[in-house]
């Protein structure tokens, strides 16, 4: 009856519909005969179809009808193409403008439900379950050539064929990603314990661990996610990257993927990029208003490096994208070189790495300055010889974007520094350097105000000595609600530290000063450091005083 008998028997047996001793008579008195187990029982009157159907309908949160090929419209058909509707098994039973509802010829067969999303974008596809005899009468009828056999159906990616047995493995991890996304996670991890497959989201910068799959489930749902990044599943020993490219509810979603062997199976980790984060304006990031002056007036300036400096997962790239998304306008040539690109800008050059071909960040850089852009953005400054030829770029008119790994902002120059890039070179092109880190928001919904304890008022006025910041009378947090699943946290902004390069600081990096000695100037010139902008933003109720001392705990004051 279906092309997973197996799992639908246990089902049934679960459900107290069948006996362990029925299924073995059954399948002793099917040897002979070419038929199933299920069919046997079926056939023997131990169970009906209606309690079968109905049972994996109830167990995949299915509609469960009959249907009849006489009263199905013609006109429907319309909205599923003869071959495609062969290709996958199924007959629309019901369609509108941007909608269709399919009954399945093979009950288990959810894959081609996925597949169909695929091949029709424009339509929202339903499934539901009908007994198998009016499917096909239904197909035979709407579809005159006929279609009786078997259907094998093939996985949206192309990466191979695949059966109903996958079917639940198909929708789990479908339904791992489409979770995710509901819950603005920034990256999935699925990772193979010893007596535990552990599915983890990040949100909010926080891992929140979510209800782990089966283990017996691990291999199958791992391979899945390599099908759908077109990895080598059977590669099992190396590790690998790929892609995922989604559609949920109606938004393009792009998932980067990596997988790497432990001693417990393949770890993969799915980063989600969400291309709606592209609309972030400086406002959208956590700019308090003069920093956001300062900073719109260094991105407009014609020529020059700006970079952001902060450690992995700091926001650095969508700052990045909020400044060209600013300062991208029809008059100047922007041109980037990312590794990987992770999002598509319109009105654009974007360049991918690829070392297999020898185009580094380097090569790629010294390629695009003959394109003759106005301004360029490099994903990361890793090497002297990509950071010699980014401040040769601004000393010839270019404006300059890129990041660095440094906890605060005058270490940017230590660092180039260190990395054996001249201090002349570095004393004339560099425009500022911004320190960044993410900060958990508050729940509006929740939001409540409470006195700050002995501990906190004391920290808070050890915090603000010397210093432009004052002690709030108020603080905040979020009490926790359903909306941001009872963290008191939902979204995050981002605390900054803006280090300008004025004459003296100049004469300073000629001198080979050490960062101290560059702070110091840039506090003189009026450098708010991160924990100072983070504390206002305590003062303001944005954030707490518990996420700006997480962030900042390595960082000078």
């Amino acid at each position: 009856m279906t092309s997973n008998d197996e799992y639908v028997i246990r089902l049934l047996i679960e459900r107290g519909y069948l006996s362990p001793e029925q299924v073995a008579a059954a399948a002793d008195s099917m040897k002979a005969a070419d038929e199933t187990t299920l069919d046997a029982l079926v056939a023997g009157g131990a169970i009906d179809e209606d309690s079968v159907l109905g049972t994996i309908a109830d167990q995949f949160g299915l509609k469960y009808c009959h249907i009849n090929a006489d009263a199905i419209d013609e006109a429907v058909t319309k909205a599923v193409p003869a071959d495609i509707a062969r290709k996958y098994g199924v007959v629309p039973v019901v369609a509108g403008d941007d909608s269709v509802t399919v009954a399945l010829l093979d009950p288990m067969g959810y894959d081609a439900v996925d597949s169909l999303r695929y091949v029709l974008p424009d339509r929202d596809v339903q499934a539901v379950l009908s007994p198998l005899g009016e499917v096909r009468a239904a197909m035979a009828k709407l579809y005159p050539t006929g279609l009786d056999a078997e259907v094998t159906t093939r996985d949206e990616t192309g990466a191979e064929d695949v059966t109903g047995d996958d079917a639940p493995v198909i929708k789990l991890a479908t339904l791992i990603i489409t979770n995710a996304i509901k819950m603005k996670a920034s990256d999935i991890h699925i990772e193979p314990m010893e007596k535990e497959f552990r599915v983890r989201y990040r949100i909010d910068g926080a891992l929140r661990k979510m209800d782990s799959p089966p283990k017996r489930l691990q291999g199958a749902i791992i391979s899945r996610f390599k099908i759908m990044s077109k990895m080598k599943i059977s590669e099992k020993r190396v590790p690998q990257d790929g892609r995922i490219q989604i559609n949920v509810g109606g938004k393009d979603l792009d998932l980067r993927v990596s997988s790497v062997p432990t001693n417990h199976g393949e770890s993969i980790v799915m980063r989600i990029l969400d291309k709606t984060n592209l609309s972030l304006g400086l406002p959208q990031l956590g700019f308090l208003s003069d920093d956001q002056t300062t900073f719109e007036k260094l991105i407009k300036l014609p020529d020059g490096v700006v970079l952001v400096t902060g450690p992995t997962g700091s926001g650095k790239t969508t700052t990045l994208y909020a400044c060209l998304g600013q300062i991208n306008t029809p008059d100047k040539k922007l041109i980037t070189v990312e590794d990987p690109v992770e999002y598509q800008m319109s009105g654009i050059n974007q360049v991918q790495v690829n070392k297999d071909v020898g185009l580094d960040f380097s090569s790629a850089l010294r390629s695009i300055l003959r394109q003759a852009p106005n301004i360029v953005m490099i994903g990361e400054i890793r090497d002297a010889e990509t950071a010699d030829i980014a401040m040769e770029a601004a000393l010839t008119g270019h404006l300059v974007f890129s990041t660095l790994h440094t906890n605060d902002a005058p270490s940017a120059v230590t660092r180039l520094l260190d990395i054996g890039v001249k201090p002349f070179l570095v004393a004339s092109a560099l425009r500022a350097a911004m320190a960044q880190r993410l900060v958990r928001s508050i729940c509006e919904n929740c939001k409540e105000s409470y006195q700050p304890t002995e501990r906190e008022l004391k920290m808070l006025t050890g915090l603000a000595q010397g210093t432009s910041a004052t002690v709030p009378e108020l603080m905040y947090h979020g009490a926790g609600c359903d909306r941001c699943g009872r963290s008191g946290y939902k979204g995050r902004k981002g605390i900054f530290e803006i280090f300008k390069v004025d004459d003296t600081i100049q004469r300073l990096i000629f001198d080979h000063a050490p960062a101290t000695l560059l702070r110091q100037r840039a506090r003189e010139m009026g450098m708010r450091t991160l924990r100072e902008d983070g504390m206002l933003k305590v003062a303001s109720g944005m954030t707490s005083l518990a996420e700006v001392l997480r962030v900042t705990m390595g960082d000078a004051d």
